[in-house]
């Protein structure tokens, strides 16, 4: 995209206001999800994190667009790295790392700034419903240099990458089934999350390293590298599982809190509930 810089930040603001204006169900779902989280938030300051998350989704687009049609060094000249000692001692140490992140900041540009680390990645995804968005969404992680895992039948292919000495990466802010998820509290109330990672690290004893990306300014990013999360023993399995599910959470809702309009609150993240307890019969 040959547009100067600050043009193209207008135009990926402007794509999120048509967004935010059009996609009225999403906004509602949005704001509803701000509401939750933010009970003490003025109306006002609501809608303006939701507009901002808008944009922000907005200004992705342009970012992609620029990381498909230049060299990916020139996005990597606007991420700084914070708290990289923290992976370099966990690897120095283990040999290989599980990354903990979310779709907050432009989290695709988190997958490039591996180059920065200095350590290969991988990142188990989940393909995208629209066919269109999942070739672009390829096309863009390919560039970044990062190998792909589906997240359908990921565990021979993240042991192997694990053992090869990767980095291997997982997402864990989105809505899980009820056959797939273990509930945490996330803001305050019970969200199905995905137990993979946590289930990863107790099978293999491998810390997990939260990491996140924030938006610093036009076509800036800061990535923070958090002090590793290890797996505590305790006697019960799925108790340890719960444990570090929830502590992982947590980790996500601080980094959300850090800068609320650079997450994907159109997500129902809420969408699957504790099923109600089962009256006993006769009463």
């Amino acid at each position: 995209m040959r547009l100067p810089r600050r043009s193209r930040a207008w135009l990926g603001r402007r794509l999120g206001d048509a967004a935010y204006m059009l996609l009225a169900g999403r906004r509602r779902m949005a704001l509803t999800n701000i509401e939750s989280a933010f009970p003490d938030l003025a109306p006002a300051d609501r809608r303006r994190v939701c507009r901002g998350s808008f944009q922000h989704l907005g200004l992705m687009l342009v970012e992609f667009a620029s990381l498909l049609t230049e060299p990916p060094e020139r996005s990597l000249e606007g991420i700084v790295l914070e708290g990289l000692d923290h992976l370099q001692k966990t690897m120095a140490i283990h040999g290989r790392a599980l990354v903990l992140s979310a779709h907050l900041g432009n989290w695709e540009f988190l997958a490039l700034s591996h180059r920065l680390m200095g350590f290969p990645a991988t990142v188990v995804v989940r393909p995208l419903d629209a066919p269109g968005l999942d070739t672009l969404a390829e096309r863009l992680r390919s560039r970044a240099g990062v190998e792909l895992i589906d997240k359908r039948g990921a565990l021979r292919p993240v042991l192997g990458a694990l053992r090869r000495g990767r980095l291997v990466a997982l997402l864990l802010d989105q809505n899980a089934s009820r056959r797939e998820g273990i509930f945490a509290s996330f803001f305050g109330r019970p969200a199905s999350t995905p137990k993979s990672l946590a289930v990863l690290a107790l099978r293999t004893r491998t810390p997990v390293v939260p990491m996140f990306i924030y938006r610093t300014g036009i076509e800036r990013h800061r990535v923070v590298i958090h002090p590793p999360l290890f797996v505590e023993d305790a006697p019960d399995a799925e108790l340890a599982v719960a444990d570090l599910t929830q502590r992982c959470t947590t980790a996500i809702e601080a980094a959300i809190r850090v800068a609320p309009d650079q997450w994907m609150w159109i997500h129902n993240r809420w969408r699957t509930q504790p099923l109600a307890p089962v009256a006993p019969s006769g009463t």
